[in-house]
């Protein structure tokens, strides 16, 4: 009985002209597009100089600032209110005013006065754009104190020498840091919503009611189907983790086993919420809306681009819920550090529970009529 109804399912599920190219494109768009795209390094500042010292040591910051990969010198200003005007008109990020007597305070006591005007609608380009435009003012400043200093006492100064050494990323590229979260995100939507629309599709079009009038009980129709979208899950995510190791060069550290564990369980999980919520929809309409209304809330609290530490008290007790935090966290330590299965048992456990719940759930509220 089980068997005929995962072949009913896979061939109702292929005999749709769009899932199939969906199940084989998302994944190239995701692995080839949202990496670039989801990037928070910011790069191509634009930024006005207000030069009001017209000094040698003046022109020489404008310089430093203009061969910086961050920062765009677009344009020079006479008053702090024309370049104000440019940061309003959309056209400038960032406004640095050199303030009058900039080379003599610095030449004789050691210290001067520069401005920085940061356009903070967007709060995280301003703050880190402020971030680098003060790293390479204190540069500069590290450089002319250097000069400064006569060639007979430099052996004499104290110095620190300062090695960096990023663990589990070594070039920091954030790219190695987000794919791994993405791969999570198109699990969820394959796996988890997608069984979900089929459901209330069927309900739409009348066709479940011939698997109700049938002695098929509750438990095989569930696993009936739910199997093959643990398939098409499974095969998704390896042809990911060619395309990672292919086009990023990012490998798995931890051994295949047990991501693949992992994997199976979160998919299961998101599967049984797909099917709660399919089970209490009507509509089809109704029922993406209940999809998107738990996606932006997972997402936004999964850890995905903000750091769960860094969230309130209340939040990040909250994240406690979220089956999508959890399989970040296995995602990223095994993908970046190796993690083993001691190390992951923690967030398996979890998932294990929320995911035997949901799919108890999803049985149970089920009504053949």
């Amino acid at each position: 009985m089980l068997r005929y109804l995962i072949e009913k399912e896979f061939k109702q599920t292929f005999r749709n002209a769009f899932i199939p190219k969906l199940i084989l494109v998302f994944p190239f768009l995701v692995l080839l597009v949202f990496p670039w795209a989801a990037d928070q390094e910011i790069k191509n500042l634009n930024v006005i100089v207000i030069d009001r010292d017209h000094s040698t040591l003046s022109k020489r910051l404008s310089e430093k600032i203009r061969a910086s990969t961050y920062f765009n010198l677009i344009a020079s200003a006479e008053t702090n209110d024309a370049g104000i005007a440019i940061i309003e008109d959309g056209k400038s990020d960032m406004l640095l005013d050199i303030q009058p007597g900039f080379e003599k305070n610095l030449m004789n006591r050691g210290e001067a006065s520069v401005m920085i005007s940061a356009n903070a609608v967007d709060i995280m380009k301003g703050g880190l754009s402020s971030g680098y435009m003060n790293a390479i003012v204190r540069d500069f400043a590290a450089e002319i104190r250097a000069e400064q200093i006569p060639e007979a006492g430099k052996a004499n100064i104290p110095h620190i020498q300062i090695i960096p050494q990023a663990r589990f990323n070594s070039f920091l590229d954030y790219k190695t840091f987000m794919i791994p979260a993405l791969i999570v995100i198109l699990m969820t939507l394959l796996c988890g919503f997608l069984p979900a629309l089929n459901i209330v599709s069927e309900k739409e079009t009348g066709t479940i009611e011939q698997i109700n009038v049938t002695p098929v009980s509750k438990f095989f129709f569930i696993l009936g189907k739910l199997i093959p979208y643990w398939t098409i899950g499974l095969f998704v995510f390896t042809v990911t983790l060619c395309l990672a190791g292919l086009i990023y060069g990012l490998v798995p550290k931890s051994n295949l086993p047990t991501i693949y564990l992992s994997v199976l369980i979160y998919i299961s999980t998101v599967s049984g919420l797909g099917l709660v919520i399919s089970n209490y929809s009507s509509t089809l309409q109704q029922a993406m809306f209940v999809i998107f209304f738990f996606l932006i809330i997972f997402i936004l609290i999964s850890g995905l681009f903000t750091p769960i530490a860094s969230m309130p008290q209340w939040a990040q007790t909250f994240t406690c819920f979220n089956p999508l935090r959890y399989f970040i966290e296995i995602m990223r330590m095994t993908f970046l550090k190796g993690s083993g299965f001691a190390d992951i048992w923690r967030q398996l456990s979890a998932l294990a529970v929320y995911s035997i719940m949901l799919n108890g759930l999803a049985l149970v509220s089920y009504r053949k009529r």
